[in-house]
């Protein structure tokens, strides 16, 4: 379980189609193998650790669902560990499970923010609602509008500089976790109906 707040970037220094080694020492030296570690928002498992790399396996799954696909060597990566349970949680409770790829449409500037506008597919449209989370390459954010398959973030500074945002530009793909809540809800309201 994660929290949606990104700690540190990584770097791809190989990717191949089941195995991801990634640069970033500080993580490399504090996790360990079969431990589970947020990239882009995706749940993976360290499976090998060097000075200052860690690498991860990746399934067929994850690689047709995600945008890892995308990705080349030397391109950033959003890195977060996994919670502890005694500790605080500064987003919200984000599976690393992500549901599908959204595309970003349109980056503006409005006062000292990004305003970011990332389309999905439809079928995922009952998940968003504004002022609700939502995850975006690991980023724990806020929806600020929804319209049909679209919805807007407003990104600020420090989240800007301090993730993979900063290199992305429009057109290019991001990995999305709707809130879990909603589709607990969803399956619940559709058991009853059945019923």
């Amino acid at each position: 379980m994660f929290s949606g707040i990104v700690e540190k970037i990584g770097i791809i220094k190989e990717l191949k189609a089941d195995k991801l080694v990634i640069l970033e020492p500080s993580i490399a030296q504090e996790l360990n193998i079969s431990d589970s570690i947020a990239v882009n928002g995706i749940c993976l498992t360290i499976v090998d650790i060097h000075k200052e790399c860690f690498v991860v396996e990746i399934s067929p799954e994850t690689m047709s669902r995600t945008n890892l696909q995308d990705l080349n060597k030397n391109d950033l990566l959003n890195l977060e560990k996994p919670l502890a349970y005694n500790g605080l949680i500064g987003g919200h409770l984000v599976q690393g499970h992500v549901d599908t790829i959204g595309k970003i449409e349109n980056i503006k500037e409005e006062g000292n923010s990004k305003i970011f506008t990332i389309s999905h597919p439809k079928t995922y449209t009952q998940y968003v609602v504004e002022k609700g989370f939502i995850t975006v390459d690991g980023i724990s954010l806020t929806v600020v509008e929804c319209i049909d398959n679209n919805f807007t973030l407003s990104i600020i500074p420090y989240t800007f500089k301090t993730t993979n945002l900063k290199l992305k530009k429009s057109g290019q793909n991001l990995n999305i976790e709707f809130d879990i809540l909603a589709k607990y809800v969803e399956k619940a309201l559709s058991t009853k109906k059945n019923n």
